[in-house]
């Protein structure tokens, strides 16, 4: 990645992040395209170059890091399938430099602010639509990495649901548990019983 592109990037997270921050410590209507803007340190106009609106740029966030599930899956071919995608998914939601900066002090507080956002009808049809975008992207690099066909074969597709499908559980169990469990280790049991074929406990 070049410099202007590494600069898209970091603009386009840091947008991202400020608008999930502010929505879930003010709510979705008490948030501007101008706030979210002015805590990114750009200008509305430099928001409207990379979202369409609110809801774009909260699920950004987590669309980004699914995207970037798909890029690890790509790197080393020879490794065993489901320990790539363990790896990829540990490293892509592990705590990076946005939540450094920005620090949760209250960790149930944050969640319960996350839970209302989520709720938000708004929200629902670009959290499907990134879901939808994410799934499609690591189906297509588990068909690379298995020699697989994803316009013909099921598995690619399987595989891809099944990751998505582990990873919003373990963050909905985070948000629901009470005081909220650990992300990582959630995401790390709930891939590793996929890979064992779930079996009965």
């Amino acid at each position: 990645m070049g410099l202007r592109e590494r600069k898209k990037a970091e603009t386009r997270a840091a947008l991202s992040w400020a608008a999930l921050r502010l929505t879930v410590e003010r709510g979705l209507d008490n948030v501007r395209v101008e706030d979210i803007a002015e805590a990114a340190g750009v200008s509305p106009r430099t928001f409207n170059n990379y979202f369409s609106g609110k809801g774009e740029a909260i699920v950004a966030r987590h669309l980004d890091r699914c995207l970037r599930v798909a890029d690890v899956l790509r790197e080393d071919p020879e490794e065993p399938l489901w320990d790539a995608i363990t790896r990829a998914v540990l490293t892509q939601f592990a705590p990076d430099t946005a939540a450094a900066v920005h620090p949760v002090a209250d960790v149930a507080q944050w969640a319960a602010g996350v839970r209302m956002m989520l709720a938000e009808p708004a929200l629902r049809g670009e959290m499907l639509r990134a879901g939808a975008v994410a799934e499609a992207e690591i189906a297509a690099a588990v068909a690379d990495r298995t020699g697989t066909d994803p316009k013909q074969d099921l598995y690619p597709h399987l595989v891809a649901s099944a990751v998505m499908a582990a990873t919003n559980t373990a963050m909905a169990h985070h948000l629901r548990s009470d005081p909220p469990a650990p992300l990582g280790p959630l995401l790390a049991d709930a891939l590793a019983q996929l890979k064992a074929g779930l079996p009965t406990p």
